[in-house]
């Protein structure tokens, strides 16, 4: 693929990726995920949040017209977990970026489409015990490390999904309420500022500076009618193919899990 926006043929082609924490993959699919991913015909999906084992696929969920998918799965039943589903198949697909600990929870699929790098990520939740915020802030620094070393190599970065923190004060809409609580702790939104340092652009942020736009609303507080939310899931790009980004979205209309769809539109 050649993320070229002045390609040979001096066509421009829009390559438009979606990123979705679905909350379940199997209760999503009830609700009419396929048939909007369908309808919609992004070259990209990618969900976290799945909460399927491996020996809960079936044909269904797996082999999708005119997309090849890829799972990753939590040792743990019911947990986390990823998948992208791709109509061009990347030259590779890992599982996890090689770090035991973090990989066993089924948090990353990274797939290398040759002129860039897509990573899926479903970044950890550290709201259940300090245990779990010290696990978050370990995952994050290793990613970083991990971002860095593609760099190294040359690789352009895109990273979509839940990070489980919203970064500024006008990506949530009670801020002054949770700066005690992890999602919005100093700790977790200066590591947003470092990976930004490190040379990677909140898409978003590029097209829409207005406030009240969110991404995940609580359940079980009538949140979402309200759109009393968190902006937590992104589209980051590296700086070097910020000249082929055409738009970033976030699709609140789009219902059936407490996290909505975001996008990222790219010319090829």
């Amino acid at each position: 693929m050649q993320c070229d926006p002045t390609n040979r043929s001096g066509v421009t082609v829009k390559f438009r990726i979606a990123s979705w924490n679905v909350n379940g993959l199997r209760a999503i699919a009830k609700k009419g995920f396929f048939e909007w991913k369908e309808k919609e015909k992004y070259d990209v999906v990618c969900l976290q949040e799945t909460k399927i084992g491996a020996d809960q696929l079936t044909k269904e969920l797996m082999e999708r017209k005119g997309y090849t998918s890829y799972f990753s799965h939590a040792q743990k039943k019911g947990y986390s977990g990823v998948a992208i589903y791709t109509r061009e198949k990347p030259k590779e697909i890992h599982n996890g970026f090689g770090i035991a600990k973090f990989d066993s929870e089924g948090r990353t699929l990274v797939a290398d489409y040759g002129d860039f790098v897509l990573a899926n990520i479903y970044f950890p939740n550290g709201k259940a015990s300090p245990e779990r915020l010290a696990y978050k802030m370990e995952f994050y620094e290793a990613f970083l490390e991990y971002s860095k070393k593609l760099q190294k190599d040359g690789k352009k970065l895109i990273v979509c999904g839940d990070f489980n923190t919203a970064h500024k004060e006008i990506d949530l809409a009670h801020p002054k309420d949770n700066h005690r609580i992890s999602g919005f702790l100093p700790e977790e939104r200066d590591w947003m500022d470092r990976f930004e340092k490190a040379g990677h652009l909140d898409t978003f942020r590029i097209y829409n500076q207005g406030a009240h736009n969110y991404t995940w609303w609580h359940m079980m507080t009538n949140a979402r009618a309200r759109n009393v939310g968190w902006r937590i899931d992104y589209f980051f790009i590296h700086k070097a193919l910020e000249k082929t980004a055409e738009g970033a979205t976030i699709e609140a209309a789009v219902l059936g899990s407490d996290h909505c769809p975001v996008t990222l539109t790219l010319k090829v």
